[in-house]
């Protein structure tokens, strides 16, 4: 059987409005074993016709059998398996990966075949080809014979049973030529069938059979000395299989890749920046968002659970509404009816507040001074975390005792323990039994600026009130507080003797409700930072869309050469997808990092409030995964859809 049958092939291109017909209905059978050179002038068509035995292009006509099987009617993929198994490609300009090393130039073959040992085989082809000390140089730091003999290193690498050379001696000094046709002319010996174009006669003549040709029909073949020589050189050693290979080869394709990353470092960096500035983004305003929710949390959680605040109205007088707590008629008493008028309130506690001047030893400040009943603490959650809280006695007697905010205790005395110690409030002696913990600022409020002492001592020894600035209420549960409120307001009008047509001179608030509305309001500040976070990434990954396209454009040639050398559709996409998912990956990895550190920075050097949680990172790193597979599949796809000629034509 021959290994070549060629019966009425034809081809032709489209040019204009018509086609340009390069073969005419060629017919051919080549044995195996054989050295056959194709002769004629430019533009016979001897360069597609070694195009279509390659299975690089496919003719418009007729049929073409390898090895017995039928070329036409197969798949891209099948094509790229055959030419895997069974041809190697010697190219007249070399066709060398520019940055890849000569050792890698020879193993590209044998990565889409899953060949066992590849570097190992890679070096001894090499050696063989009298290379041993050119492993590991860049086709740019080799002279034009070394460059070819590394492409003839390259075509055998899967042991094929065919090669084809095209002009292999068209860009080489005469004694390089003398040197390649040698090794050409020992490989024949050993069992490789070879067909080789060429220009020149004395290069035709040492091959066996000569094929001439002239506008795109074979005008004459003439045989000359010697037969086909019989295979003599072992087979390939067999890919591995199942899952392992499919493993094996997947992490070819990562390397691959990764050297296409490595190789392009300014392309790879920019695309990595897009992503980089995304991921940041995202990871720092996620971070402000979150820790202003936590700091708004924080700040609310002084205020006690389930808590009602009962406030002096906005007094009218004459048609002019006052401002709102101005005129108070709420006193101790109605303290006491509250606490009895409902089964579902737990504790009730009365406030008076107002600004104080505080002296200790040489140093003085301006503080708020609040005073509350001993309920204050399980309702405020003001256990001081130094000392002790005033008792009911306390405030029954009107002792001058005090605890101190955190503020107050760094104005007046630095590292000083307070607790023991003895303070003027307005000119009155008072002693200190506590520090109160922190509760940080609010607004323009400094939380921690405050000065607490027992409610009675405050109304009559500090203050001079006779009425209270807001009444707390506490109930067993959310679900009651409703009920509660009209409860209230029902008890408040009785006793301040309201008519019906009479607004409230209170104001009852729902500390539960604020604290809500309070966290919503962060919750969608945080969302509204995460989109505008989310755009830069997608900003990002449009980037890495542009830079991959590009990245197609400039390797057109090395697809087509790692088709040429048996890569399938399959291999390209997942290479190209690779890259783009590395590239994403590392710029999300950078971009976490990045974000961190902003954020961090921001919270110490501005005083913002910043949490970088576990959920934004994962979110993060996933999302600029996701990016690479997402904006990369269509240049991944591009790429795997060229065709090898037209890739290898590419300019």
């Amino acid at each position: 059987m021959a290994l070549i049958e060629l019966n009425n092939i034809s081809r032709s291109y489209p040019s204009g409005e018509g086609s340009l017909t390069v073969l005419k209905n060629v017919t051919l059978t080549i044995e195996e074993g054989e050295f056959t050179a194709f002769m004629g002038p430019s533009g016979c068509g001897k360069s597609t016709l070694l195009q279509i035995l390659g299975l690089l292009d496919s003719p418009s006509t007729g049929t073409y059998r390898l090895a017995g099987q039928d070329t036409v009617s197969l798949s891209e993929d099948e094509k790229s398996a055959l030419r895997s198994s069974t041809i190697g490609f010697i190219f007249q300009m070399f066709n060398l990966l520019p940055r890849t090393t000569a050792l890698n130039n020879v193993v590209l073959p044998m990565i889409y075949t899953g060949v066992p040992h590849r570097e190992e085989r890679a070096k001894d082809l090499l050696v063989q080809m009298g290379l041993s000390d050119r492993l590991t140089h860049r086709p740019n730091e080799l002279s034009g014979g070394q460059q070819q003999r590394v492409a003839i290193a390259r075509s055998l690498a899967n042991n094929p049973r065919l090669l084809f050379a095209d002009e292999p001696t068209g860009n080489l000094a005469s004694d390089q030529a003398e040197d390649i046709l040698k090794q050409l002319a020992a490989l024949n010996q050993k069992g490789i069938t070879l067909v080789m174009v060429t220009h020149a006669p004395e290069i035709a003549a040492r091959a066996s059979r000569v094929i001439r040709m002239k506008d795109g029909e074979i005008i004459s073949d003439e045989k000359g000395r010697g037969s086909p020589v019989h295979r003599s050189f072992p087979p390939s050693p067999p890919p591995a299989t199942g899952g392992f290979r499919r493993l094996a080869r997947t992490l070819e394709y990562t390397r691959s890749a990764l050297r296409a990353v490595a190789s392009n470092k300014v392309r790879s960096g920019l695309s990595v920046l897009g992503i980089l500035i995304g991921v940041a983004s995202v990871i720092a305003m996620l971070a402000m968002g979150t820790g202003a929710q936590k700091a708004i949390e924080s700040r609310l959680s002084g205020l006690g659970a389930n808590l009602l605040l009962v406030m002096p109205g906005s007094p009218s007088q004459r048609g002019v509404r006052g401002v709102a707590g101005s005129a108070s008629r709420l006193t101790l008493l109605d303290i006491k009816a509250i606490a009895r008028s409902h089964p579902d309130i737990q504790r009730v506690d009365g406030n008076v507040s107002g600004g104080v001047q505080v002296v200790y030893q040489d140093k003085n400040a301006n503080s708020q001074v609040t005073g509350a009943l001993p309920l204050y603490e399980p309702m405020r959650a003001a256990t001081p975390y130094a000392g002790r809280f005033f008792t009911d006695e306390e405030n029954n007697t009107q002792e001058r005792v005090a605890l101190l905010g955190n503020t107050v205790v760094k104005k007046l005395f630095d590292k000083e323990n307070p607790v023991g110690k003895r303070i003027k409030i307005n000119r009155v002696n008072f002693q200190v039994i506590g520090v109160l913990p922190l509760k940080g600022s609010g607004g323009f409020r400094d939380q921690d600026d405050v000065i607490l002492i027992p409610l009675k001592t405050a109304m009559n020894r500090v203050l001079g009130r006779d009425y209270l600035n807001n009444i707390a209420i506490e109930c067993d549960n959310p679900d009651a507080m409703e009920s509660v409120t009209d409860t209230v307001r029902d008890l408040l009008r009785k006793r301040h003797r309201l008519p019906d047509f009479k607004e409230d001179d209170f104001d009852i608030r729902n500390m539960a409700d604020i604290k809500a509305a309070l966290t919503s309001t962060t919750q969608t500040f945080s969302l509204l930072l995460g989109i505008v976070a989310a755009i830069s990434l997608l900003v990002g990954g449009i980037g890495i869309m542009n830079i991959m396209l590009v990245s197609v454009s400039e390797r057109t040639r090395e697809i087509g050469l790692r088709k040429a050398v048996g890569a399938s559709r399959h291999a390209i996409l997942s290479q190209f997808l690779i890259e783009a998912t590395v590239l994403s990956t590392f710029g999300g990895v950078m971009g976490i990092a990045l974000g961190t550190a902003v954020s961090t920075t921001l919270s110490h050097l501005a005083g913002w409030a910043s949490v970088v949680s576990m959920q934004s990172v994962t979110v993060a790193f996933l999302f600029s995964a996701s990016v690479g597979v997402v904006f990369g599949f269509w240049p991944a796809r591009k790429a795997s859809l060229l065709s090898p000629i037209a890739a290898l034509r590419y300019e």
